[in-house]
């Protein structure tokens, strides 16, 4: 049986379960759903490549966006500390650098993993790392200035995951110049979708100085600034599926984007209120318009499933 005193010494190592923790899961969606629109648009038979797909969705999830989360908790610690201290770092169950430790060694996996799935796949990994480490890690730390560090997430977890599905099914060639540009589209849309995640910390970004958008503009302009981000890119996709002919792929867009402009309605009457509800909401018809203009792409190339 411990002692008092063994049961109260500091941990020499972290807990596997900590360490899970670390990787945050839940965050893991985003990037895997663009990984997967990113398969369907590249046109290639999805089941002959079942285990390609599997491993790249491994590579955006649980690798590239789980490195980045590892990487923002330990550059966090000392906030952490203040605002959240039973996350594993604050509370010791990660102790000493085995934070950074991990967060270095989980975004090497994840070039090597890139590495071997091809060269268009591995510069989208290599660009992926180097965003979430210019996010949280100074000098650059773009998370303390919205514009920059939206610009990263959304480039990080829509665009360069779509990218990464449509190249691993390609043999890690570059993907057709209409996935790049619904790829890009959907990225600058992705900013839009950050600015309404920071409505839950406008007081306490204010604090820090962590210059957040709803921070720096107001919760009623930043509202209508997310709004605007949001839907314009979608307008430009409706646009470009019109002009190639995918007019029933063009009509889901239009029908999500008229859903998510009544839900942007409701938000701003108030939009510290909302702004949760409409990430449940708006955000999952955002991403359904996503995989269907992933579908059209691929009518376009003549892909089968």
């Amino acid at each position: 049986m411990q002692t008092t005193a063994a049961l109260r010494e500091p941990r020499q190592r972290p807990a596997p379960a900590a360490l899970i923790e670390l990787l945050k899961p839940v965050t893991w969606f985003p990037p895997m759903w663009a990984f997967i629109c990113g398969v369907v648009s590249a046109g290639v038979p999805i089941l002959e490549n079942i285990g390609v797909v599997v491993l790249g969705v491994l590579l955006a999830g649980p690798l590239v966006c789980g490195a980045s989360q590892v990487i923002n908790d330990w550059c966090d610690r000392e906030v952490d500390a203040i605002n959240e201290p039973d996350r594993p770092i604050p509370s010791g169950r990660v102790p000493g650098r085995w934070g950074l430790y991990f967060a270095v060694a989980w975004s090497l996996l994840a070039l090597l993993v890139g590495f071997f799935l091809g060269p268009w796949v591995f510069g989208a990994t290599l660009v992926g790392m180097l965003l979430a480490w210019a996010y949280s890690a100074p000098p650059l730390r773009l998370k303390l200035n919205g514009w920059w560090g939206n610009a990263a997430v959304g480039l990080s977890y829509e665009g360069l995951a779509w990218v990464t599905g449509a190249a691993v099914m390609i043999g890690g060639a570059m993907p057709d110049a209409r996935i790049l540009l619904l790829a890009l589209l959907y990225s600058i849309g992705a900013h839009g979708i950050m600015t309404l995640n920071d409505f839950k910390a406008i007081a306490g970004d204010r604090q820090m100085g962590v210059r957040s958008i709803p921070a720096q503009l107001g919760p009623e302009r930043a509202a209508r600034l997310a709004c605007w981000t949001m839907a314009l890119p979608q307008l430009i996709v409706i646009a470009l599926l019109i002009i190639w002919g995918q007019w029933p792929f063009a009509l889901l867009v239009v029908a999500v984007l008229l859903a998510q402009l009544a839900a942007m309605r409701r938000l701003l009457t108030d939009p510290r209120r909302f702004a949760p509800w409409y990430n449940a909401t708006g955000v999952t018809l955002y991403v359904l318009g996503m995989l269907a203009s992933a579908f059209a792409v691929r009518s376009l190339v003549g892909g089968a499933v």
